[in-house]
């Protein structure tokens, strides 16, 4: 039987954790229908602000959604043997254009690393590449210790 305790995670073990992976899911609704796509991020503690630089074919579902400005969640997690962390931010997507970059800006999307997993096909000409930024209005996590047990 497996015993575990549930714990909300301190606001510096939420920035250590967000700091130490690249990668997480963002999940966008739209009335009825949901999205969500594995994406990589930059992470400015010091702000609590991320940095997503979003590929898209001009046509895609994933565009449709972003051009609608939903609500998101961004979720990050681990684990190893017998411990699970999970950092979740919730808020709006703000689209920086290219006229708004300043060099904190580049810095920050140079933190966001393309994952192996996106792959296109197309030419790069083709792809709608944006970048934004997530400011969450509420940003937490939550460490679960499990101890195995025999019965």
């Amino acid at each position: 039987m497996a015993l575990d305790q549930q714990t909300d995670m301190t606001a510096s073990d939420v920035d250590a954790l967000l700091g130490r992976h690249e990668t997480g899911v963002l999940a966008l609704a739209r009335a009825d229908d949901p999205y969500a796509i594995p994406i990589s991020y930059g992470y400015d503690a010091t702000a609590r602000t991320f940095y997503l630089r979003l590929v898209s074919m001009p046509d895609s579902e994933k565009r449709e959604f972003l051009d609608s400005s939903p609500r998101c969640r961004l979720v990050v997690y681990e684990e190893d043997e017998t411990t699970y962390r999970s950092a979740i931010a919730e808020g709006r997507l703000t689209e920086i254009s290219r006229e708004e970059l300043t060099v904190d800006h580049v810095e920050q999307y140079g933190d966001a690393k393309r994952p192996l997993f996106e792959i296109w096909g197309q030419t790069k000409a083709d792809l709608d590449i944006k970048l934004y930024q997530l400011d969450p209005d509420e940003l937490g996590g939550r460490r679960v210790d499990v101890d195995e047990m025999d019965v």
